[in-house]
């Protein structure tokens, strides 16, 4: 399955509920896992962003549909970036020869 590495900030109201994050996260797990996908990792962090979730997805579209249902809820906005390991770039470089 593809691989998702998304970048996350708490919103306003995200940060007024900080104290419900892990309940968030599991929410999130159960949100990506219902939608055929599977939470790699989620890591909290310090700098520009508030957390990383680590995601693989059955395609672009779920994974796109997986950031629009949670970022609906008004906790988190994410920038979600799609990550290739070292087989898919082998095959990536052999198709730019």
């Amino acid at each position: 399955m593809p691989t998702y590495i998304s970048l996350v900030n708490f919103t306003d109201q995200g940060i007024r509920n900080f104290k419900d994050a892990p309940k968030r996260a599991q929410a999130f797990k159960d949100m990506v896992e219902q939608m055929g996908g599977k939470l790699i990792g989620l890591y909290y962090t310090m700098g520009a962003y508030d957390a990383v979730a680590i995601t693989e997805s059955l395609d672009d579209e779920t994974a796109t549909a997986a950031a629009l249902k949670v970022s609906s809820l008004g906790n988190v906005r994410t920038t979600t970036l799609r990550g290739f390991d070292v087989e898919e770039i082998e095959k990536i470089i052999q198709k730019a020869d």
